[in-house]
């Protein structure tokens, strides 16, 4: 077996000096020459690979975690999911023919930019697409006077009987139909007959647990601009509540990771790792 000298250094500083002082020159500055291009490579390598990280996670995919329980049972509050942000055709541009772009889809699960307050971005099935006539009667959707088929969706026991039965209100104002100033003042807009008509490049969504879910129904339709993409894989999941993501600042987020790391195996919910989303 070949071995290295450990004394190599030691002796090529001796050749050097018994070649005289401009020979120990020449090295000292070869060696200074190879630490700097070093260094150079070291940096370049970085800088690509955080260029990288930049346009997958801006273009491509990006992590996201499931704060609320409003797409139970299909998404747990603790989900930690995989978004896809390279699916949905943007601005029509002839590029997009050349790529595996596609359209937005009923029954979509979406991520997206809520379009009020400061919120982080949310997610929601989208259940009407532009153009689409829809209404809730008794807790049913029906789009284009047919009933949804909807095995995702569940429903609670509502503590009051007629609430949120039918949709569209018959009174946005009334204080039992919780909608937004905005969507109560504009709802009326896109209301014919029993129907809520959704405008072009619009969606109306709504979770999948939907006797608690904030949606559609209560701030109004999503733009398409703000759709960000579908997630797809449950690659980690926590068991948690809403509670645990209530604290949004900094100090909250470092407190919640510091809790979720010390409870990590205890708290993983091994069953729903690697779970496709649909």
């Amino acid at each position: 077996m070949e071995r290295v000298d450990a004394r190599v250094p030691q002796i090529a500083e001796r050749e050097a000096s018994k070649n005289g002082p401009q020979a120990a020159s020449d090295a000292a500055r070869d060696g200074q020459w190879v630490n700097a291009d070093s260094l150079a490579q070291v940096c370049e390598s970085l800088l690509v690979t955080v260029l990288l990280a930049l346009f997958v996670t801006t273009f491509v995919i990006q992590a996201y975690k499931i704060p609320s329980d409003s797409m139970e049972p299909t998404l747990l509050v603790g989900d930690h999911v995989l978004v896809n942000k390279f699916i949905f055709e943007g601005n029509g541009g002839w590029y997009e023919k050349l790529l595996p772009y596609r359209a937005v889809r009923r029954g979509d699960v979406i991520i997206f930019k809520y379009g009020y307050e400061d919120h982080p971005d949310y997610v929601k099935r989208v259940i009407g697409l532009p153009g689409d006539h829809l209404h809730v009667l008794d807790g049913r959707v029906y789009v284009n006077g047919a009933a949804l088929r909807e095995p995702y969706a569940v429903h609670e026991e509502p503590d009051d009987p007629s609430n949120e039965e039918y949709f569209p209100p018959l009174d946005p104002y009334s204080t039992r139909t919780q909608l937004l100033p905005e969507w109560a003042r504009d709802i009326s807009k896109y209301v014919q007959g029993d129907d809520l008509v959704v405008p072009a490049d619009h969606y109306f969504v709504m979770g999948d647990n939907r006797d608690d879910s904030l949606d559609s129904r209560y701030w109004g339709f999503v733009d398409r601009g703000a759709v960000m993409g579908e997630p797809i894989l449950i690659y980690w999941s926590v068991d948690a509540t809403a509670d645990d993501y209530a604290d949004r600042s900094m100090l909250g987020t470092i407190e919640g990771i510091g809790e979720t790391l010390i409870h990590l195996p205890s708290r993983t919910r091994w069953h729903r790792l690697l779970r496709k989303v649909h």
